[in-house]
């Protein structure tokens, strides 16, 4: 069953009224559910999966999928539909927090780049809506949902399998790190606290542009 719209507490407290994105479950008692999507950045696939859930309580996948770009387009154009597709998800699923895997060094430099720059633009996406976002290294992720650090994308797409209780492995293997990624942020640390810390900061000035002209 999909969640209900949150219930107010106190009034004072984060998770009161002005916090519209969070979700009640009435699923085993009831509980504050925050809604993660997490994005596996590349060129040309960029994997996006969306999970509900909340510390130690059963986690649902609300979608899942990949944002792809031709090989053969200009680096200009592939990142304009990176950012596109990836508005189109914040626009249907609006998160509550965006998480996006740590670039890391790899010996094939142009690889890396181009993950680096769709990083980028997902956190650029989430950020102008003032989504606040989290990177978590593969290891992290990997630790999280497996218990090592070390598993293998067959041992972490099987763990999004069972965890999330779906009937067939996400497809292809970036959409299944993205699932990863968004139940990592969820269980790892505080997301609770992490909300609460944005909505206390949420009417803090946001910094603008400054421009300089020399004539």
């Amino acid at each position: 069953m999909r969640a209900q719209s949150p219930r107010p507490c106190c009034g004072f407290c984060p998770l009161s009224e002005q916090a519209g994105s969070l979700r009640w479950s009435d699923e085993k008692g009831g509980a504050f559910e925050v809604r993660v999507l997490g994005v596996d950045p590349g060129l040309t696939r960029c994997g996006v999966g969306v999970v509900d859930g909340a510390p130690g309580r059963p986690l649902r996948m609300a979608g899942v999928g990949v944002v792809r770009t031709p090989a053969e387009a200009e680096i200009g154009q592939r990142l304009l539909l990176i950012e596109q597709g990836l508005e189109l998800w914040l626009d249907e699923h609006k998160p509550d927090l965006v998480a996006v895997e740590r670039v890391f060094a790899q010996h094939n430099v142009r690889t890396v780049m181009g993950t680096a720059q769709a990083s980028a633009v997902a956190m650029l996406c989430a950020t102008r809506r003032g989504i606040p976002v989290t990177l978590h290294t593969p290891s992290e992720v990997k630790a999280a949902v497996t218990g090592s650090g070390r598993a293998d994308k067959a041992q972490v797409t099987a763990m999004v399998t069972r965890l999330l209780r779906l009937d067939a492995p996400p497809k292809p293997a970036d959409a299944a790190d993205a699932l990863a990624l968004a139940i990592c942020h969820i269980w790892r640390g505080s997301a609770a606290g992490k909300i609460a810390a944005a909505l206390a900061n949420a009417n803090t000035p946001r910094p603008t542009v400054r421009q300089e002209y020399r004539r």
